[in-house]
């Protein structure tokens, strides 16, 4: 049956459980983003720590969250495991990060950010692995898409309520301790979200993922699951961290009391733009987005290495909002063809890679940054991307009605 004699349900045909997941995700990151923006200022200049710390930071954290991330991928297809996975990793980022406020070394800080990260390893795979079990094949780019442009708009609502606290007088550490409020809402909400996850909702989809086990991406093999995975890995490794993306509006001459701002403006590109990603993944096949979304990356980040005016470079920062928009929901939703079976261990297996990809690209291109230039690591990420694109379309699935 051709896309064109299929009917489109819309955002009607997105489960009702991911809905709610996508609120839990909302507020989670709400919380998370009145931390993550203030973490600089309080190492650096609360605690007297300096830059090598940071990326001690970011890098641990990240490396930590992936080596969980395959563990838990693992234990997330048993029987009965996947709903505790989840709850058990969003109550230990829900209380966990309020404490960071209450830290007296920025090592301390570096240590609580891991846990939070542990928390993030342990719900993530299941959590995207029961996406997948209860939505329909032909939805889960608009699933996918959904709950990521929820967790976008989480992390602007957390942005602006941080610089709103700031600008009426609060410090850092009381703001990051408020954040536990949205953290509260958000476990609430998942109690009440997984308790309406049934047997049946699985059923639902069962002859849909039946049919697909017949299919050449049936099994979680070499041939089929590894190559597809390490070229969304590489996608994600010539990707230049965001951190030197925001050093480059400031070397631009973008004041840092806009930072914040900027900021909470490209998670409203990406949570405007995820749905319609989703919904293009879901027309178009993913293969084909996943490839445009980096095809983007690499011409914006080659445009950025330009000499340009502050309001120039935040246009196209906002712009680099597009490239999650088209390349979230379309990577999870290759994941989820090429691990039919045993999904959690699919997810986690991706999730590592793609994590553990981030501290290597921190420093190759830290590096780059520092020794050259912000033009020279900018084009070198861009040339690596677009390599990285060619060996996807190559290795990558090709995409039947």
């Amino acid at each position: 049956m051709t896309l064109s004699r299929v009917k489109d349900p819309g955002l009607a045909g997105v489960p009702a459980t991911v809905k709610g997941l996508s609120l839990v995700s909302l507020f989670n990151d709400f919380a998370s983003e009145m931390v993550y923006p203030l973490l600089p200022a309080l190492v650096t200049r609360t605690l007297g720590g300096g830059p090598l710390l940071l990326g001690l930071l970011d890098g641990a954290a990240e490396l930590t969250s992936s080596l969980v991330k395959w563990i838990s991928g693992q234990l997330a297809d048993r029987p009965g495991w996947r709903r505790p996975l989840i709850l058990w990793g969003y109550a230990i980022a829900v209380l966990v990060r309020p404490l960071i406020a209450g830290a007296g070394s920025a090592l301390q800080v570096v240590g609580l950010r891991v846990v939070d990260r542990i928390g993030k390893g342990i719900r993530t795979p299941p959590r995207d692995a029961l996406i997948a079990e209860i939505t329909p094949v032909r939805l889960r780019g608009r699933a996918y898409g959904f709950h990521r442009g929820a967790d976008h708009f989480g992390a602007v609502l957390g942005s602006l309520a941080a610089w709103y606290l700031l600008t009426r007088g609060a410090d850092v550490r009381s703001v990051i301790g408020w954040s536990i409020a949205p953290g509260i809402v958000a476990f609430v909400m998942l109690t009440v979200v997984l308790r309406g996850v049934t047997s049946h909702e699985s059923r639902v989809t069962g002859e849909e993922h039946v049919g697909t086990r017949d299919s050449r991406l049936t099994t979680h093999d070499s041939s089929t699951f590894w190559p597809p995975v390490l070229a969304l890995t590489a996608l994600t490794f010539f990707r230049l961290p965001e951190t030197l993306l925001i050093l480059r509006l400031q070397d631009r001459g973008v004041a840092i009391s806009a930072i914040p701002l900027v900021w909470a403006g490209l998670h409203v590109v990406r949570s405007a733009s995820s749905y319609p990603g989703g919904w293009l993944s879901d027309r178009l096949g993913p293969r084909r987005i996943v490839a445009a979304g980096g095809l983007l990356f690499a011409a914006v980040a080659f445009a950025f290495g330009a000499e340009l005016s502050p309001a120039q470079a935040i246009a196209l920062f906002l712009l680099l909002g597009l490239v999650a928009g088209l390349m979230e929901s379309g990577e999870r939703a290759v994941v989820a063809r090429l691990a039919p079976v045993r999904t959690g261990r699919g997810f986690g297996s991706y999730h590592a890679l793609v994590g553990a990809a981030a501290l290597p690209a921190g420093l190759v291109f830290g590096a780059l940054y520092q020794s050259g230039s912000g033009r020279t690591a900018l084009w070198a990420s861009a040339a690596g991307m677009s390599v990285a694109v060619i060996v996807w379309l190559i290795v990558s699935p090709a995409e039947r009605d």
